[in-house]
């Protein structure tokens, strides 16, 4: 028998561009986030949470795809700018890099993502990948270009 899980309510800031939430809300993120199972538990500025479930995101021998951290990764530094962009602005990636240090084959990871550099036009974020027992998995770095709609 299989137990579903409760998909957890996520947090957001509370000047929140109204039309980011209304995009956030019915695109839960995007199609490509939806089908990996990203679930988004905080999202801010400075720093946001979401986790990914392992299984469905392995590659050919059953570890997690270095793939699915990147995606965790970027979807998160993505979001976190776009919400420092504010009303009438928005985010475009322009680097981001990944450092893979340790393997996972089950269970859920979690990327907690920290501003490193919140300017007017450049937005830097490091996002931490763990475990379920926190330990680090990944490491990631992003930078958004931050534009005039």
């Amino acid at each position: 028998m299989k137990l579903l899980r409760k998909k957890p309510m996520t947090t957001y800031p509370d000047d929140l561009d109204p039309e980011l939430y209304r995009r956030l809300i019915e695109s839960r993120g995007g199609p490509l986030t939806d089908r990996m199972g990203i679930e988004f538990l905080e999202l801010g500025a400075s720093r946001s949470v979401a986790r990914m479930p392992v299984e469905g995101n392995t590659q050919v021998i059953g570890l997690l795809h270095g793939g699915a951290h990147v995606v965790l990764a970027e979807s998160l530094g993505s979001i976190s700018s776009a919400i420092h962009a504010g009303p009438g602005r928005y985010a475009v990636g322009i680097e981001i890099n990944a450092s893979h240090s340790r393997s996972i084959t089950e269970g859920w990871v979690t990327g907690t993502c920290t501003a490193l550099v919140l300017g007017r036009t450049l937005a830097t974020h490091e996002i931490v990948m763990t475990d379920d027992e926190g330990r680090r998995l990944s490491t990631v770095r992003m930078t958004n270009m931050l534009r005039d709609q």
